[in-house]
């Protein structure tokens, strides 16, 4: 089973005072990695110890949540659908590297409109997808739920109570919220949200009664899953100095926002910063696919 496991802190570097290391989330598991680990793990333990023997979960065409839960599947020897957001991929799926992985991994791809996708949390769509598939347990987009809370909490530990700011990059808001509520009164955790907007703070706001966080938009170069040829830069130059494969989706925006804020005093002299590196590595041969299409560099692995 996925047992407790905690990850490595490794020291980056020291800038304007400022000491900042990362917690090597992504090494936790080669295909079930990061906060989809922390996410997956008492949601597995519950299916496992149900009768039911099919996981059925959402995700878009290069989703980290989609291959965790797939490969979590294969592992456990229970059945999963992905119910993938675009149709248009039925025909091309074979070319995604995240999409194929989950079909070798026995998933089980169904392919849907937007407009029938963004029905994906209403009682009556639930319901159709029963009559459809059979008895299955859902994991919601993105896996965030009370049980991927509870996972996300054990991302800190004892051993990073010293560190003052805890960074995070932010999608649907759950990790975030785990580590919220398992803040030292002394510490401050800061996210970084992947696309435009801070609406993830009701989410967090929904889990935790702790108001010690702050969320950041100002780094998400535009939109989700968007990059430029800066950003990749960015992550090519901290893989050459660094000996990390940041994602380009998360763990990227995140740190390049770190270290500008580092440059620009953002944070109290002598703090210690803990930046977490959320996995989502699967996702990098996917975007260099795109960045050959745009004619832009791409990322070095």
């Amino acid at each position: 089973m996925l047992f407790f496991l905690n990850s490595i802190l490794q020291s980056i570097s020291k800038l304007q005072e400022v000491q900042l290391s990362i917690k090597r989330e992504d090494l936790l598991f080669p295909e079930i990695s990061g906060n989809k680990f922390r996410k997956l793990k008492y949601q597995l333990a519950e299916v496992l110890q149900s009768k039911t023997t099919t996981i059925l979960t959402f995700g878009g065409a290069y989703s980290n949540h989609i291959a965790a839960v797939a490969a979590a599947g294969k592992k456990y020897n229970l059945n999963t659908i992905g119910i993938i957001r675009g149709e248009e991929l039925l025909h091309v799926y074979s070319e995604n590297p995240t999409l194929s992985f989950a079909k070798q991994q026995g998933m089980q791809l169904e392919f849907v409109t937007r407009e029938s996708y963004r029905e994906r949390d209403s009682v009556l769509y639930i319901e159709n997808l029963k009559k459809q598939f059979g008895d299955f347990y859902l994991i919601p987009e993105g896996g965030t739920n009370a049980l991927a809370i509870k996972g996300c909490a054990e991302i800190l530990n004892s051993g990073d109570r010293d560190f003052d700011y805890i960074c995070v990059p932010v999608g649907t808001g759950g990790t975030l919220a785990g580590i919220v509520s398992s803040l030292l009164p002394h510490q401050k955790a800061i996210g970084f949200s992947a696309l435009k907007g801070v609406f993830q703070k009701g989410v967090v706001d929904s889990f935790t009664s702790n108001t010690n966080f702050d969320i950041i938009d100002t780094y998400n170069f535009g939109r989700y899953a968007k990059i430029d040829a800066n950003l990749v830069r960015f992550i090519n130059n901290f893989k050459s100095k660094q000996g990390i494969l940041l994602d380009p989706v998360y763990t990227a925006k995140m740190m390049y926002g770190i270290y500008d804020l580092m440059k620009k005093g953002y944070f109290k002299k002598n703090s210690r910063i803990l930046a977490v590196h959320t996995g989502g590595l699967q996702g990098v041969a996917g975007m260099n696919l795109h960045l050959k299409r745009k004619n832009l560099p791409i990322i070095y692995v």
